[in-house]
């Protein structure tokens, strides 16, 4: 049973809140900051008072992937295959950009719980119903998540935030170079940087759409 704050207008303490908060103070400070006094502050409560609710940090971790996972839209079932795909990695993107400290833990947890085994059947089922057998559905998600996760570490890494401030660095560094030593980098940060409608989300979907189309149900 959850326990009841003695404290007026503060609500139950359970699992749920405390996994909550534990998201928080990661997408805040990160994993290593992720101790169970910094997710008991927020809480108005002593650390040890989770316990009656998490096993400990391993079990908070869990928790955590499981309630990202949560976030992330389930394939469509009422569009073709290759639609639904684009849908749930972009949808993916888009959360695991909120949650950076996620990428390195989707795949790392022995104990996946109900969000992580629903997306990933849901995932299988899309592919299998569009007519890809169980080898070609295995070679499909193992390639469009290394690609997305691959994709959402090197964005979530970059020290600028977006395409103009990544052009200016760019163009700075090149106009520091003497003339001709690198000119294929500089034609690069010339051009494509500046070019209309280049961001993150658009190389995203260059790739995405890459891999995807060289993919067919094997009863295709």
């Amino acid at each position: 049973m959850p326990e009841r704050s003695t404290r007026r207008g503060r609500a139950p303490l359970s699992r749920e809140r405390v996994v909550r908060t534990a998201v928080a103070v990661a997408d805040r400070k990160g994993t290593a900051a992720l101790t169970m006094r910094a997710i008991a502050d927020p809480l108005g409560v002593e650390a040890m008072s989770l316990y009656h609710h998490v096993a400990g940090r391993e079990d908070i971790l869990d928790g955590m992937v499981d309630a990202v996972f949560a976030e992330i839209a389930l394939p469509r079932r009422d569009t073709d295959w290759k639609s639904a795909m684009h849908q749930r990695a972009h949808s993916a993107r888009d959360v695991l950009r909120r949650h950076p400290w996620a990428v390195s833990l989707m795949d790392s947890r022995t104990r996946p719980g109900p969000a992580t085994l629903r997306h990933h059947d849901a995932v299988i089922g899309a592919l299998r119903a569009a007519g890809f057998s169980v080898a070609m559905t295995t070679h499909a998600v193992s390639l469009v998540d290394s690609y997305l996760y691959g994709f959402v570490i090197q964005e979530t890494s970059l020290p600028l935030d977006g395409m103009a401030e990544l052009a200016e660095a760019a163009d700075t560094t090149a106009r520091g170079l003497p003339p001709g030593t690198y000119p294929h980098l500089a034609e690069l940060a010339a051009t494509r940087a500046r070019a209309p409608g280049c961001d993150h989300a658009t190389e995203f979907t260059f790739g995405l759409s890459l891999i995807l189309d060289a993919l067919h149900p094997d009863e295709a």
